[in-house]
């Protein structure tokens, strides 16, 4: 999966309020479902749904401790939403550049000819 991909992915997977909400429960720290669950609105099978969505979308991943079962960030689905944020930002910023110098050309044009 390309970081482009992998970025659409996850941030569509973020598009959901609830999911957003365990996403940045387990931004915290490594959590349980039954944890998860119980500051949640909504049913532990429910949150099993929303992190097999996350997980699915590298966001987080899941580690056994005897039967509990811990989720946690997955810094891979992090990154490529970041690669894919950077570089957005980095063209953004050289449209930018280029806008400015363009106005400050015109501006500069401008002076000149009223100088005359």
């Amino acid at each position: 999966m390309t970081y482009s991909s992998a970025a659409i992915k996850a941030f569509s997977a973020l598009g959901d309020p609830t999911r957003r909400e365990i996403f940045e429960r387990l931004a915290l720290g490594p959590t349980a479902v039954g944890e998860l669950a119980a500051n949640l609105p909504i049913t532990r099978p429910a949150v099993s749904q929303h992190l097999r969505v996350l997980k699915e979308a590298q966001l987080v991943t899941e580690t056994s401790k005897g039967t509990r079962h811990l989720y946690r960030l997955d810094p891979r689905g992090i990154g490529a939403m970041r690669e894919w944020l950077d570089g957005h930002w980095a063209r953004a910023l050289t449209a930018f550049k280029d806008f400015a110098d363009a106005e400050f050309e015109a501006e500069n044009k401008s002076q000149k000819e009223n100088e005359k």
